[in-house]
């Protein structure tokens, strides 16, 4: 079968085997992952902080006598925990946002690698730069 060693490695642009596996790594390895993370607490944090309000908001109005339906308790719930997730949960915000700029430059880094193989020049290069 032809293609069948094509993860093991394959010729590259100058001829010679090169490992497919090597071409693939991360500057940073999982920094995907840690985007995950960080994004999956966040979210986590501010879906706990509406089920809180809207929780609020209904045994509120049960304490005071007025019935207040469960989708009303919701909507003061989303209206109410949005600025205040804003302000509450401003570290893991910034740890998502440190997340995704990492994940940006790893990307920028790829990019700048693929640029140059596909230039015939050596990965890590700028473009525009000879050497």
């Amino acid at each position: 079968m032809a293609g069948a060693n094509v993860e093991k490695g394959s010729r590259g642009v100058d001829g010679d085997e090169t490992d497919i596996s090597a071409r693939r790594t991360d500057t940073r390895p999982g920094s995907g992952g840690r985007l995950a993370l960080a994004l999956g607490i966040y979210t986590g944090l501010r879906l706990a902080l509406v089920v809180i309000v809207a929780a609020a908001v209904f045994g509120l109005g049960k304490a005071v006598g007025v019935t207040v339906p469960l989708l009303v308790a919701i909507l003061f719930g989303l209206v109410i925990a949005l600025p205040v997730g804003m302000v509450a949960f401003k570290k893991p915000r910034a740890r998502v946002n440190e997340a995704i700029a990492e994940v940006d430059e790893s990307r920028r880094t790829k990019r700048a690698d693929l640029e140059a193989r596909l230039r015939g020049g050596e990965p890590g290069a700028r473009p525009g730069s000879k050497r």
